[in-house]
């Protein structure tokens, strides 16, 4: 017979902080489903398990920046206060806000006519669509290439965030854009660069609605194009640090099997962007293994072989360092469809939101997800859907 799970904590508010040097909070991209991170954000804050550093791809970002850039006590109001900025319509219809549907049929029909309110109307302090569609613009003119004006959205940053805070270092803050020309990803990181509006506003440029923005001299995209997570930069970066990391994922690599065209469309939606979380762990947890594996021969060997160039160079690779990956993967409705990601109505937020917030709840309290990991490896991993045991 399996062994028993361990008990369950009646309150998932922790006495202590975890025994790792670094928490970090990776928040990935997905549009309107964004919210769902905000309550994930909530529940940690609550629990008094605060991030050091917050990495983010596109929506990750902007509630990466509204997190790094408020002090700890503003920090929950001010993703609520964007959030609902965002979701007040300028396309609005009371019944079509505050109708609850029943049936899954009658809820998707309502959310896809809420997407097209988006779609012809933009989202409130977020992006308005241009006057004129970009194929009437001259080629080259910034107004050609995308359908959507972002300048609403660098307001709101500039009034939300506080980008001195971001940049005084008290909280790390990584953002990942696609170079344009290149084709290359970049992050932009409070150890390298200095943090302002645009770069969050880049992370977030998903062609053809937004534009590219420019940085420097050169032109970014949406780092979802080539990498919708945030993870391998985290657990890739120097020097290493005992991790624990919450992976934040609005796509769920695993699904069910689709019913009919709209949800064959969704599927393959939440396939492409899931960024393959799992893959990524795996792999990483073989690395792990094989860096203390090293660390362990190289304890025996002798004295004089020290300075040797191949000690050399596996001393740079071994470690005995701890990481735990805790996942929260939002998992969609029946009735969410494609357009989930720019649905941004207030009561799929609010939705949204509270899976998060409820998900991370249940996942804090099994205490073994702030344990550090005793195997072998030094690494664990947690997934409330496949080990929550509820």
């Amino acid at each position: 017979m399996p062994p028993n799970p361990a008990p369950k904590l009646k309150s998932h508010i922790a006495k202590d902080r975890p025994p790792f040097d670094r928490i970090a909070l990776l928040l990935q991209g997905g549009g309107a489903l964004g919210s769902y991170q905000a309550g994930v954000y909530e529940a940690l804050s609550e629990a008094n398990v605060e991030p050091d550093w917050v990495a983010g791809i596109s929506i990750g970002s902007m509630n990466s920046a509204l997190i790094a850039g408020n002090a700890p006590e503003l920090r929950v109001a001010r993703l609520r206060q964007f959030w609902e900025e965002i979701t007040t319509s300028p396309f609005s219809i009371p019944f079509m806000q505050s109708f609850k549907p029943k049936g899954d049929y009658v809820h998707s029909a309502l959310n896809q006519l809420r997407a097209v309110g988006i779609m012809l109307a933009g989202a409130n302090d977020f992006f308005k669509p241009r006057a004129l569609p970009p194929f009437l613009h001259p080629p080259g003119a910034l107004e050609a290439l995308s359908f959507y004006d972002v300048t609403p959205l660098r307001a709101t940053l500039e009034r939300l965030v506080d980008f001195d805070r971001i940049n005084a270092g008290e909280m790390r803050l990584s953002v990942g854009a696609t170079n344009v020309r290149t084709g290359n990803f970049a992050y932009f990181d409070t150890t390298t660069h200095e943090i302002r509006p645009e770069h969050i506003i880049a992370s977030g440029a998903l062609p053809p609605g937004f534009p590219p923005v420019e940085i420097e001299g050169e032109y970014y995209w949406d780092g979802g194009i080539v990498s919708n997570t945030p993870l391998q930069w985290v657990l890739d970066s120097r020097p290493r640090a005992d991790t624990l990391a919450f992976q934040v994922d609005l796509w769920s690599a695993r699904g069910d099997m689709p019913r009919d065209i709209v949800e064959v469309d969704l599927r393959a939606k939440e396939i492409r962007f899931s960024s393959r979380t799992r893959q990524g762990t795996d792999q990483f947890r073989k690395s792990q293994q094989l860096r203390r594996a090293v660390c362990g021969l190289l304890k025996q060997l002798p004295g004089d072989r020290r300075n040797d160039p191949e000690w050399k160079l596996l001393e740079d690779e071994a470690d005995e360092k701890v990481y735990n990956i805790v996942h929260l993967i939002y998992h969609a409705s029946r009735y969410e469809s494609s357009c989930k990601d720019y649905e941004f109505s207030r009561q799929t937020m609010e939705e949204h939101w509270r899976a998060g917030y409820n998900d991370t709840v249940r996942t804090l309290r099994h205490p073994e997800v702030l344990e550090r990991p005793m195997n072998a490896e030094g690494f664990s991993t947690f997934d409330l859907a496949i080990d929550g045991r509820e």
